[in-house]
């Protein structure tokens, strides 16, 4: 009735809770699979009588994450906690076994209320490009400057948009557990965007070279810091001199020597984009 009344386009499927009551009465048989196929049914029901209608579908609320439920709603929501440094390891695992384009990732408010944590907008934006980007967020709210900040990311997030539906995941490996180094490669590994993430303090600081892989290695590559707003370099740095000239280097080169990354404070994030020359 609410679909039939109102011009909705989208529903946040939530399902919080589990299903220890799902039976026949007292000392009846368990009727957990009968219920499951119930909801299967009520989503094809909604679906044919509101063509183009999107349910993201909520993540571990009653274990919701089945092949029936993927194969039903258009996206999941990955999880209710959006403290970017929480979201990077239950994104990269539940990527695992869920296309990233229909993981949804939102961009947080500053002060996130699940943690209590404070989080820059480059740090929020950097690590929810890896899916389906959203605002989660009263947009109202911002200063002039911020919209336009918030506008850049989304613009950002636009245009690698296709990449991350038809490209594929990779994670480079780093010795220091306080960076986080990971990727989208497009099928044809003619382009790719990565993001080098800084969780907490470096255990040894300025860290050494990060590896992009994936890449094709006699390839050559144009490689760009894109991350919107910039990047400024800190004092305990000299220039990063590859994000400020035309640097070229081949899959190779980027994958077995790598390049040096920003020295960071903890929960800061770059964005690099590499475009086949």
């Amino acid at each position: 009735d609410i679909l039939a009344a109102y011009p909705i386009s989208y529903i946040k499927w939530d399902h919080n809770r589990d299903l220890v009551d799902a039976a026949a009465g007292p000392g009846g048989a368990a009727r957990v699979h009968a219920q499951t196929l119930a909801v299967y049914r009520l989503i094809d029901e909604l679906k044919a009588a509101h063509p183009g209608l999107e349910i993201e579908s909520c993540a571990s609320g009653g274990a919701r994450v089945d092949l029936g439920i993927l194969d039903r709603t258009d996206r999941i929501w990955t999880s209710d906690c959006l403290d970017p440094i929480e979201r990077l390891e239950n994104q990269r695992y539940t990527a695992l076994v869920v296309p990233p384009e229909m993981m949804g990732m939102h961009l947080t408010t500053p002060h996130v209320h699940s943690t209590g944590r404070t989080v820059t907008l480059t740090l929020s934006g950097a690590v929810a490009l890896f899916g389906h980007f959203g605002i989660e967020w009263d947009v109202t709210t911002l200063s002039e400057t911020d919209a336009a900040a918030v506008g850049a990311w989304v613009a950002l997030a636009k245009r690698v948009r296709p990449l991350v539906a038809t490209g594929r995941l990779v994670n480079a490996d780093v010795a220091d557990p306080g960076l986080d180094v990971r990727g989208v490669v497009a099928a044809d590994a003619a382009s790719a965007f990565f993001t080098i993430t800084q969780t907490q303090t470096l255990i040894s600081s300025p860290t050494g070279r990060v590896r992009l892989p994936g890449l094709t290695p006699d390839r050559v590559y144009r490689v760009q810091l894109v991350t919107p707003g910039g990047i400024v370099d800190t004092p305990a740095q000299s220039p990063l001199e590859w994000a400020h000239h035309d640097t070229v280097l081949t899959g190779r080169q980027l994958a077995v020597v790598g390049l040096r990354p920003p020295v960071q404070n903890p929960q800061q994030a770059v964005v690099i984009e590499v475009t086949a020359v």
